[in-house]
């Protein structure tokens, strides 16, 4: 592991070659993205905590998707990264269509897993209880709450070690820094989708309540040349839940579109 951005992102930094860097979305960490990189042994990965997740230190400041996203390319910027392809999941999504509508000269790609287009009211409201929540009692509620209300049911059936994982993920998050990345993601306003120039990936669950496959259309539509793909009996962990498409579809798109 590397810290970078003058500590405020712990990431992992692996291999050679032209850069990857993987953002991941609300109760991940780095781990959301173990299983992809088999296929991006030829690559340099970028895998960052945000700011207050995983093994990054909670900041003092009030979070928000303008500021992580600095924070990303701040801590792109120590590792002398000045173009990747970028990825990024749930609100991860969000912080990437900021980095490529506002830096589009540093983003050779964009591929976005669960993609959100900005929360409805209710789910802002949700948020902020959730926020409190952490808060005031801990993530094992919240823990057992994303399981039970994320994953698809085939997944559930299927996949007792994918349910495992996002249930550690989430248990594992400082209770103040999810909880101030919750109110981050509450206030979240739609990116200027008019500027990404960037080829575009969206791979969504039919299944995710969260993203719903309608959301990812919008931002197709929206996306100059986006490409959209569907991935059956999948909730709103895709890179977890579908590992092997989400391999297949991601390897393939980084290739055709190389550096």
């Amino acid at each position: 592991m590397a810290s970078i951005a003058g500590g405020a992102i712990v990431a992992d930094v692996r291999g050679d070659g032209f850069p990857v860097v993987m953002v991941h979305g609300l109760g991940g960490t780095s781990n959301t993205y173990q299983p992809q990189m088999a296929v991006l042994a030829n690559y340099r990965v970028v895998r960052p905590d945000l700011p207050g997740s995983g093994r990054s230190p909670v900041p003092f400041e009030r979070l928000s998707i303008e500021w992580l996203a600095e924070a990303v390319i701040s801590g792109l910027d120590s590792l002398g990264i000045r173009r990747a392809h970028v990825v990024g999941h749930s609100l991860g999504t969000l912080v990437c269509q900021r980095i490529a509508a506002e830096t589009p000269d540093r983003v050779a790609s964009l591929t976005l897993f669960g993609a959100l287009t900005a929360p409805p009211d209710a789910a802002r409201n949700g948020l902020i209880e959730r926020a409190k929540k952490a808060r005031s009692e801990g993530m094992e509620a919240i823990a057992d709450q994303i399981i039970a209300n994320t994953l698809s049911p085939s997944t559930h059936a299927e996949k007792p070690e994918a349910v495992a994982f996002v249930r550690e993920s989430v248990m594992r998050q400082p209770a103040e820094g999810y909880a101030k990345t919750c109110e981050a993601l509450s206030a979240a306003q739609p990116a200027e989708w008019s500027r990404i120039k960037a080829p575009t990936l969206l791979v969504t669950g039919d299944a995710d309540p969260v993203a719903p496959v309608s959301m990812a259309q919008i931002l197709s539509e929206r996306i100059a040349g986006a490409r959209l793909c569907v991935v059956e009996r999948c909730g709103h962990w895709v890179t977890i839940e579908r590992a092997q498409e989400s391999n297949r579809r991601l390897a393939a798109f980084l290739q055709q579109h190389g550096s």
